[in-house]
């Protein structure tokens, strides 16, 4: 009989956060791959802040190894750069809020 008992030090990152540009108004979706479920201590951050579910901030994950952040009506003080941990693991990318030009 073989158990196999996945630490979470095992987990690694199959597939990381992406920049992602949208528009002032649009939704930003970030999501993280894991290697494996059951990693404790997961949590997203914007610009060095936590980030909780709620009506503008979607936060959810799918079998315990997709993780999904989006962000909903997003404005131009969103920009910045987005943050998903799992216990040790880290990966961040950019979010960029771009204002409509009325000018044009």
């Amino acid at each position: 009989l073989l158990l196999l008992c996945y630490t979470e030090e095992a987990a690694v990152i199959v597939s990381g956060l992406k920049n992602t540009d949208v528009f002032v108004g649009e939704s930003a979706t970030f999501t993280c791959e894991l290697s494996h479920p059951g990693v404790k201590n997961v949590q997203w951050w914007l610009d060095g802040s936590p980030l909780h579910n709620n009506f503008v901030t979607e936060i959810s994950q799918q079998d315990g190894m997709i993780h999904t952040l989006t962000l909903n009506d997003v404005a131009c003080h969103d920009s910045g750069t987005v943050t998903f941990r799992a216990g040790s693991l880290i990966s961040s990318a950019k979010l960029l809020v771009k204002g409509i030009s009325l000018s044009e």
